[in-house]
């Protein structure tokens, strides 16, 4: 015998329910959610899949709002000359003085020691107390139309550098802000451009099939088999060295692009080779429909979700493309911040030895690419229909 819970409805009303009418009103919220909603449902249900999108948001929201999170300019414009190659910065509540409700940090002065061979050594003051405010004026920034000088925190006087500063004295907090920023828009103009050429590509590939797919095949074989390495070696040796940063932004997303779409246009492809035949594409074909608006209104909506979970898993690899053709100096340059490029400064043996700040931007770039794969992996396992059916 089912047990009977009470459900009430308003202050003096009460409602028996049974488990079966719970029971079966969840089963009917599950046979009429849309795609979207199950996917969620099961999305949900992942809780590494969980973290990992909120570790993702959180990246994602500090590159948006870099400029503001971002104490000072993380151009050479910024920099802090008097502690350059400086060593992180913490803020603290007490010291031997006694505590304070602002937290604080310390001055310091820099000179050249004979102990390490006349390198620069910071000597700390700990009477030289600086204390931090949040809401400063600084450096003026855009977000969209609007212009702002407002930053999240600074201290009273002189500099505040929770990441440390690199060998010109820029912070290196700033710049990992802006690094992540960067990085995310070059992959989300890669991930644009290869996704209009897959579904154009592969839709007409799939849809038409005979002659026209086998010489589409041909042409995306022969693209997937460009090294690619060698390809930007070729590109880096002609592009002008007066290309501004902007311009250099750009056409490297494009070529990034340009050479990640032949994958998921095979997955396109695939999908319209057998949807083709179907009952509803037979019936749109007899009301006269045109080739593309079958395409675009019938056979892509029937597999949204694929194309969604895969965008997301392809996004890490963008993002790795243009981080390890930077590395290698293929692709973005100083003055441009973007992770490749800070990755670069911690190829030499003394940054290992006494520089190891240098690092921490690293860190960023790990949790963002585990996240997107986390992400995208636990997207894939939510679109499978037959995923929650596994015991």
């Amino acid at each position: 015998m089912s047990e009977k819970i009470p459900a009430t409805t308003g202050p003096n009303v009460e409602i028996v329910e049974t488990e079966d009418a719970v029971a079966r009103r969840a089963r009917e919220a599950y046979f009429t959610a849309s795609q979207r909603q199950l996917i969620w449902a099961r999305f949900k249900k992942n809780r590494t899949a969980m973290v990992a999108a909120t570790i993702l948001i959180v990246l994602v929201l500090m590159g948006l709002f870099a400029p503001f999170l971002s104490p000072y300019n993380p151009t050479v414009a910024g920099r802090d000359k008097d502690y350059t190659n400086g060593a992180p910065q913490i803020p603290k509540f007490c010291d031997e003085q006694g505590c304070s409700m602002r937290p604080f940090i310390y001055g310091v002065t820099r000179e050249r020691s004979l102990a390490t061979n006349f390198r620069w050594v910071t000597k700390v003051d700990p009477t030289d107390r600086r204390y931090v405010h949040f809401f400063v004026e600084g450096w003026e920034y855009d977000l969209g139309p609007l212009t702002f000088n407002r930053h999240l925190f600074g201290v009273d006087k002189g500099f505040i550098h929770l990441f440390g500063t690199d060998d010109t004295g820029k912070d290196i907090f700033s710049r990992t802000l802006h690094a992540i920023y960067t990085s995310l828009a070059v992959g989300t103009l890669g991930v644009l451009i290869s996704f209009v050429l897959a579904l154009v590509i592969g839709g007409v590939s799939g849809y038409f099939g005979g002659v026209t797919d086998g010489i589409i095949q041909m042409v995306t074989d022969a693209i997937r088999t460009v090294p690619v390495i060698p390809l930007f070696m070729a590109i880096a040796a002609f592009i002008p060295q007066e290309w501004s940063s902007e311009t250099r932004f750009f056409f490297i997303s494009i070529i990034i692009g340009f050479i990640n779409w032949p994958t998921l246009a095979r997955r396109v492809r695939t999908h319209l080779l057998v949807e083709r035949n179907q009952e509803y594409v037979l019936a749109a074909q007899l009301c006269g429909a045109p080739a593309g608006h079958i395409i675009r209104k019938h056979l892509l909506p029937s597999f949204t979700s694929y194309i969604i979970v895969d965008l997301v898993i392809s996004f890490p690899y963008i993002v790795l493309s243009e981080t390890a053709l930077s590395f290698i100096g293929l692709g973005l340059k100083d003055p441009v911040n973007s992770l490749g490029v800070m990755l670069q400064n911690t190829t030499s043996a003394d940054v290992l030895l006494n520089y190891q700040w240098y690092f921490i931007p690293v860190l960023f770039f790990i949790a963002l690419v585990m996240a997107f794969v986390y992400v995208g992996d636990g997207l894939r396992d939510a679109a499978d229909p037959y995923g929650g059916t596994k015991k």
